[in-house]
């Protein structure tokens, strides 16, 4: 099994690296980071870079593609070429799968249309002009389709794909060796949850949040 994690300009590092720090994990799976060109991609914050092995040419048929989050995804939204490697990897790929508002652009792909689909709360509603359902899941599976809401959520993600691939016991042996064990000292991690004042904070600035955060 082969799993693709697309880098590009501006990703939301946690976004690629929750999600790769469990499905790698899966016994005998291949996983490889690809971009447009093979090198160091940058993160959001310019602090971190991940390395491309691969370019997106030398990956055609990953059996699980994943493709992350974060600001950039605006520019990845318009790249003809990113774009049509991702129509042809899901021609044959087992699941499609993205973080954050990397769902937006499976969207702009063609991918989501007709199809229940998550993103950061945010960027829901960015989903509805292609043509895809936007819902305030934090994991929504759609066939082959799976879409993981903001940044943390790619860790559930994970789990959730190594449940239906390699069965509970392996997931749960997984999840036990990462010790991911939520104890979150706040509850604030939705807009359903947090203070009123702060979720009101962030809608007001949505349009600055989507570009600088993802």
């Amino acid at each position: 099994m082969q799993i693709a994690v697309v880098l590009y300009d501006r990703f939301t590092s946690l976004d690629a690296v929750g999600p790769y720090e469990l499905l790698a994990r899966l016994p005998g799976a291949e996983t490889v980071f690809v971009a447009k060109e093979a090198g160091p991609v940058r993160n959001d914050q310019d602090s971190l870079a991940l390395v491309a092995d691969r370019t997106l040419a030398e990956v055609p048929r990953p059996d699980i593609v994943l493709v992350p989050g974060g600001p950039g995804s605006q520019a990845a939204m318009e790249d003809p070429e990113l774009l049509a490697w991702l129509r042809t990897a899901d021609a044959t790929s087992t699941w499609t799968t993205s973080v954050c508002t990397g769902s937006l652009v499976l969207a702009a792909a063609g991918l989501l249309e007709g199809r229940r689909a998550t993103s950061h709360w945010l960027a829901l509603e960015e989903l509805r002009p292609f043509g895809a359902e936007p819902t305030g899941e934090r994991v929504v599976f759609d066939g082959k389709y799976v879409t993981a809401a903001g940044v943390s959520s790619g860790i559930d993600m994970a789990l959730h794909l190594l449940g239906r691939i390699a069965g509970d016991a392996a997931a749960q042996t997984v999840q036990l060796l990462t010790e991911y064990d939520p104890q979150p000292p706040y509850d604030a991690g939705s807009p359903d949850k947090a203070p009123a004042s702060i979720v009101a904070h962030w809608r007001g600035r949505s349009e600055r949040v989507l570009v600088q955060e993802g």
